[in-house]
């Protein structure tokens, strides 16, 4: 059985949150600049100038970043099977990621102060050694509404596929048999030391 999940509207309206906060960052620049120049007794032409460059730039980044993010948001669909996580995006050139359960070791739960006001959040997805990313995570699961309970969803089907795995448990406290794995590591680690001490 698969579950097909479109990332909510708030996700869109995240993404144009971040425009107007980058061109109110570019305006107080502007704002700045002027009035510095002004204080300096610099030249009228430049404070003339700086206005028209200011506003063109942000009408640069809402002409240019606007139809894209809204097509890239509408091509975006994640699909969770029994297996796999799949996730369908991209604009011109369509990528369908395909990541296996089986080779998943943690999902992390992120919200910015933009999701946490509109009430969203995306998963991320690492996997064993597999990521091509800086970041270290092979997939994000972006703008969903009900992340929490398709966290814990993905949690438990990794867990089926890894039963006795430590992995995916960053929550919940040791037990007797983790007591008992670090116990064994302590002892492998003192063999070692023992045998680095004798050469």
């Amino acid at each position: 059985m698969e579950k097909k999940i479109k990332p909510d509207k708030r996700y869109f309206t995240k993404c144009l949150w971040i425009l107007m906060t980058i061109s109110g960052f570019v305006i107080i620049t502007v704002a700045i600049t002027h009035l510095a120049i002004y204080l300096a007794g610099g030249n009228p032409q430049a404070i003339k100038i700086i206005w028209p460059v200011g506003i063109g730039i942000v009408l640069v980044m809402w002409i240019i970043p606007y139809p894209i993010v809204r097509l890239w948001i509408r091509n975006l669909e994640y699909i969770i099977r029994e297996d796999r996580i799949t996730i369908h995006k991209g604009i011109l050139t369509k990528t369908k990621q395909n990541i296996p359960l089986r080779s998943v070791t943690d999902f992390a739960l992120s919200r910015t102060i933009y999701d946490r006001i509109l009430g969203i959040g995306s998963i991320k997805i690492q996997t064993a050694g597999q990521s091509q990313s800086a970041s270290g995570y092979e997939g994000y699961l972006s703008g969903l509404l009900d992340y929490e309970s398709l966290h814990n969803e993905l949690r438990e089907k990794v867990r089926v596929l890894h039963p006795g795995s430590g992995a995916l448990t960053t929550e919940e406290p040791l037990g007797e048999s983790g007591d008992n794995l670090l116990g064994q590591i302590l002892d492998e680690l003192k063999k070692i030391r023992q045998g680095i001490e004798r050469q």
